[in-house]
């Protein structure tokens, strides 16, 4: 499956239930230097987008029957 970035990119992720534990770990970091402030809201907004796109898949997914 496909997921889009902020950027317009496109990530192949074979392993849905890695990637949602991967965008989770980084929603949450930043750095103790406040110089970092920036990139850190930016970091932030793109992984929170990431795992939220993540989670609807997963969700999406879970509600498919066969």
């Amino acid at each position: 499956m496909k997921v889009t970035d902020l950027n317009g990119y496109e990530i192949e992720v074979t392993d849905l239930k890695e990637a949602i534990r991967i965008a989770k770990r980084n929603t949450g970091y930043s750095h103790e230097d406040k110089s970092f402030s920036d990139f850190d809201k930016r970091q932030n907004a793109y992984w929170t987008d990431i795992h939220k796109k993540l989670i609807a898949i997963k969700k999406q997914s879970s509600t498919i029957k066969i």
